[in-house]
């Protein structure tokens, strides 16, 4: 028998059994996901299966353009440098194998390491850390073989485990990043919560007029139930602020709070808007859900329901009766657990009168009927609702606080206020843009408030308010800042 080969079987048996080694070692690493204790086990991994005393694992800081590494096993400790020193950076930088007998006659050794780490390296077998688009993003390091030199089977053995070790490193690091996103997601949404719910609370809503108190008492009354609610009022007093109102102080405050403009619906697209539809309907349609299935757990607004055609609200009835829905082309009856707010600026009894609005339908909406009032009704809280109106939109367009005159208070309590709460608005942020003035006076407002000052008696607004006035003062756009999200 050739005695050689006895030689080179051995050879191949210890290879092979080295390559067995790798395979159980990759079971390992790859079901580890966390990037601290990923590092740890391959280097000591690494450590048993190259026979050396020590391995380290350097990765790339990019945007820093340095190395780092824990200083050791089980330490928290990182040890950073530029990776354009020693011969760790040498790898990163050439992409190439080095393997040193002894590092300090080699020039590209850096002593300060072992200086941080207190460790005496002699020998060193150094791998690129490449991924799959062959980009080089870190250095493994073995140190101090316990019997000669690294060989170049170790070579081979550790560039198969560096290529198995990237794929675990880069998968920790994207699952890391992954849960730190979402923990930070979590910690937004939670405080978006927070200032939401704060924003719609009504112990935040302030007010002395008997008809806003009224409102405010009857969302808190509403508060823990799911009736219906209709809300009335002319356009610009706050229905939909309200329906907010209603929804966010509600059990149904983390689902969802959906509103549909009845009124800017055309007819053949309502039944397709609030049921859904279904693919394949039309030439091009794909499959979308309506708004009811979108507000499934929540509430739906149905504002300007008034201007809803009888087919429309006959469709609304059958859910509200029924609670369950089918898309158009649909075949199958969807449950939906939906809260219906609506909304109009219109007289629904007399609708019901001349024949567009179904009675039946009149009274499933209006379990709980909420009237706003007109901002002309409520003329002594004018002043302070300009004044709201003024330090939020000093503070929104980053202008310095300005005030208005008591003419120009006087001036805005007369005028009627045909869109009122969101006309009055409107007058203040055009005040803000245009006056270049701290104060604000009675020539600054729009020719149709000074008109209307000029023909009525003044109405004192300027008084200052008592101090019970003063703790239940609301004003309609404080009301309004607080719940617009």
């Amino acid at each position: 028998m050739d005695p050689v080969k006895p030689a080179v079987v051995r050879e191949q048996n210890h290879l092979g059994g080295k390559f067995v080694a790798i395979l159980k070692i990759c079971q390992k690493i790859n079901s580890e996901r966390d990037l601290t204790a990923l590092l740890d086990l391959i280097a000591v991994e690494a450590t048993k299966l190259m026979e050396a005393d020590r391995a380290t694992i350097f990765l790339l800081d990019q945007e820093k353009h340095e190395l780092w590494s824990k200083v050791a096993l089980g330490s928290e400790e990182i040890l950073r440098f530029d990776s354009g020193v020693g011969i760790a950076g040498a790898v990163v930088k050439t992409g190439q194998l080095i393997n040193v007998e002894d590092v300090h006659r080699d020039a590209r050794f850096y002593p300060a390491i072992d200086t941080r780490t207190r460790y005496h390296t002699q020998s060193l077998l150094a791998v690129p850390l490449r991924n799959f688009e062959g980009q080089t993003i870190g250095a493994f390091e073995v140190l101090n073989k316990k019997s000669g030199a690294f060989t170049g089977e170790d070579e081979e053995i550790l560039k198969a485990l560096a290529a198995q070790a990237t794929v675990a490193i880069e998968t920790a690091q994207v699952v890391g990043e992954m849960a730190r996103r979402r923990e930070q997601l979590m910690q937004e949404n939670a405080q978006l919560w927070r200032e939401v719910e704060g924003r719609f609370s009504a112990q935040n809503i302030l007010g002395n007029d008997a008809k806003i108190q009224s409102v405010m008492k009857m969302i808190k009354q509403i508060s823990d139930t799911s009736v219906n609610v209709l809300i009335t009022g002319e356009s610009g007093t706050g229905k939909e602020l309200v329906a907010k109102a209603i929804h966010y102080n509600s059990p149904r405050t983390r689902r969802p709070f959906v509103a549909l403009n009845c009124a800017a619906l055309p007819e053949n697209l309502v039944e397709s808007e609030l049921f859904g539809i279904e693919k394949g309907v039309a030439t091009g349609v794909e499959r979308r859900i309506g708004k009811f299935e979108m507000a499934h757990g929540g509430t739906l607004l149905l504002d300007e329901i008034g201007d809803l055609s009888l087919t429309a609200q006959s469709k609304i009835l059958r859910v509200l009766q029924e609670r369950v829905i089918e898309r158009v082309g649909g075949r199958k009856a969807i449950p939906v657990d939906v809260r219906i707010l609506a909304a109009t600026n219109k007289d629904l009894e007399e609708g019901i009168k001349k024949g567009s609005f179904r009675e039946d339908l009149y009274y499933r909406l209006k379990v709980i009927h909420i009237r706003m009032p007109p901002l002309r009704e409520m003329r002594e809280d004018i002043p302070l609702l300009a004044n709201h109106f003024l330090a939020n939109s000093c503070r929104e367009m980053d202008r310095k606080p300005m005030s208005l005159a008591p003419q120009a208070l006087s001036s805005l309590a007369n005028y009627p206020w045909p869109g009122n709460v969101r006309e009055l608005e409107n007058e203040i942020k055009r005040l803000v843009v245009t006056v270049r003035r701290k104060t604000i006076t009675e020539e600054d407002l729009s020719e149709a408030i000074r008109s209307a000052s000029r023909a009525s008696p003044p109405q004192n607004p300027t008084q200052e308010p008592s101090l019970k006035g003063k703790a239940f003062t609301w004003s309609l756009q404080g009301f309004i800042k607080k719940i617009r999200p």
